[in-house]
């Protein structure tokens, strides 16, 4: 949750700033270090999950502020693009 905290703190700027797509990085790794491979499908996946509107998306905005799960919905998206 310390790096939707993070997220939160920048929700209302652009999801493509570098910022935001080093977290979206930094939690793409700490998901591959603790619990499996994550890679760019799957964190699309998680990405979608986590805007869907249930608790997840509570859990995520608890951390970092309403609109935060959106946030990075929209970062994820961006970093998979690539």
């Amino acid at each position: 949750m310390a790096i939707f905290t993070r997220m939160g703190a920048i929700r209302n700027q652009d999801p493509g700033i570098p910022e935001a797509q080093e977290l979206v990085e930094e939690l793409r790794g700490c998901i591959t270090e603790r619990y499996y491979t994550c890679t760019r499908e799957i964190l699309r996946c998680l990405g979608q999950m986590y805007a869907a509107g249930d608790e997840m998306t509570q859990n995520i905005d608890r951390a970092g502020g309403p609109g935060t799960a959106e946030f990075a919905h929209r970062a994820i998206e961006i970093y998979c693009a690539d």
